[in-house]
């Protein structure tokens, strides 16, 4: 790996943590009172680590990425990424934030179906007002196994093919951190594990934050951390899990992984 890549996270370098969560709830509208879907969560993600996300049904693990992302707005709490409180941001200042400073892998990909793969990979910075640089576009097209398919439509690529696009598509505008929600769910057990080492390994060599919300214990094994959510409330955490471990904490939080 060159030495530009290595040095293209300065915010990382400068912030202690990616991700910073101070008590933060997220209260909805329940009748005449409110449920919690994040009730006080308090929780530092690492600058360059890997961290998944799992809990039952309705833990709370989407509205968690929601907030970190700047999706959603918390009900009280505060939430810091890289060096930016996003309490007080307005909309517009919250948009061009995430276009900048936060990557976003989906199940579904959401690639658009007339650009091609290289210019669905540019799309960030073509949303941000900002030039791609060759180098760098060229070097992440191969890191992630897509050289020779830059002309392609999304039509004409597989779900592993597609999900590599979206993986690039996360990580060409340098973000601070990169959200992954359920990205292998769509994909077979094969196909999935190799789109997960390719998400690893890509991050590991850049540096890179990623937090990943799933079900599926085979997925976070991969992570070097897993959270546990349940009722909104965090309840606990594996360094370094296996699958068994995991799922022997989610039979314990009454899911299934």
């Amino acid at each position: 790996m060159n030495s530009t890549v290595r040095e293209s996270h300065p915010s990382m370098m400068r912030a202690a943590n990616a991700v910073r969560f101070e008590q933060v709830s997220r209260l909805y509208p329940n009748g005449p009172d409110f449920a919690a879907a994040l009730d006080a969560v308090t929780l530092e993600i690492a600058p360059g680590s890997f961290t998944a996300i799992m809990g039952p049904s309705g833990s709370g693990k989407s509205s968690l990425l929601n907030v970190a992302a700047g999706l959603d707005s918390p009900t009280h709490g505060r939430v810091v990424v890289g060096d930016v409180e996003l309490a007080g941001m307005s909309v517009d200042d919250l948009t061009r934030f995430r276009r900048t400073q936060v990557g976003f892998v989906f199940q579904a990909y959401n690639l658009l179906g007339h650009l091609t793969v290289a210019e669905n990979i540019r799309l960030p910075l073509v949303l941000a007002g900002r030039q791609a640089d060759p180098e760098w576009q060229r070097w992440l097209i191969e890191a992630v196994g897509l050289a020779g398919l830059e002309d392609r439509l999304p039509s004409a690529l597989s779900g592993g093919q597609a999900q590599r696009v979206a993986i690039a598509r996360a990580l060409i505008a340098r973000p601070t951190v990169v959200f992954a929600d359920e990205p292998t769910g769509a994909l077979d057990a094969h196909t999935g594990d190799q789109v997960l080492e390719i998400l690893r390994s890509t991050a590991s060599q850049l540096g890179q934050t990623l937090v990943m919300v799933t079900h599926d214990a085979r997925a976070a094994a991969a992570a070097e951390r897993v959270l546990f959510l349940r009722d909104g409330r965090l309840h606990g955490q594996i360094i370094d899990p296996s699958v068994a471990g995991i799922s022997a904490r989610m039979l314990e939080l009454g899911a299934r992984a």
